[in-house]
């Protein structure tokens, strides 16, 4: 998954003061993400959007993370092959615990959102 979503940035991470980030995202129809998911009509799976947020994290925190717990996971409208996907993250960090709240966006409309618990590894 990392390198699929490494290869399909196009532009970011813009870092805004107070904690966010954003980014965009090209994923081609023949990218390994869409892969039986589903044959007659690919759609980015919901866990892979998930996962997105996770790694972008580590990579605009600069530190490995794990998944502590997935709050909320909300998916507004299906992502499509050759689309633009925006993401914008906003961090929030209490002792070693990082909360990422992730908006998903395609064409300027909602995509999806989620809310992650995150944790430092080592």
């Amino acid at each position: 998954m990392r390198a699929s979503i490494a290869a399909a940035q196009i532009s970011g991470p813009r870092v805004e003061d107070g904690g966010v980030a954003m980014l965009e995202f090209r994923f081609g129809k023949d990218d390994p993400a869409f892969a039986g998911h589903f044959p007659m009509r690919p759609v980015l799976p919901g866990i892979f959007q998930i996962e997105m947020a996770r790694v972008v994290a580590e990579q605009v925190l600069n530190c490995s993370l794990a998944m502590r717990e997935i709050s909320k996971a909300k998916f507004l409208r299906p992502v499509l092959p050759d689309e633009i996907v925006q993401l914008v993250l906003k961090f929030l960090e209490q002792d070693n615990t990082i909360l990422v709240r992730a908006g998903f966006s395609v064409g300027g409309r909602p995509a999806g959102e989620t809310l992650l618990v995150l944790w430092r590894n080592g």
